[in-house]
């Protein structure tokens, strides 16, 4: 019944990971206009999106992301 095949699961992985993107942009100390400009990214441009805001995108300070 729910044969999604694999277009539909990277689809759901994909949109898991925009989502948890953008939670993280708005939980940044990022100014509200970078939060907005990543925020369209991730939401115009799905998966160039959550890969440029990974690698480029405003940092917390948490020593996680930093490679420290």
């Amino acid at each position: 019944m729910m044969d999604i095949g694999y277009h539909g699961l990277w689809g759901l992985l994909i949109l898991a990971g925009d989502i948890w993107a953008i939670i993280n942009i708005f939980q940044s100390s990022a100014s509200n206009e970078k939060k907005l400009i990543w925020i369209i990214a991730v939401l115009l441009l799905p998966l160039l999106g959550l890969i440029l805001w990974y690698f480029l995108g405003p940092r917390d300070g948490s020593p996680s992301r930093q490679g420290k």
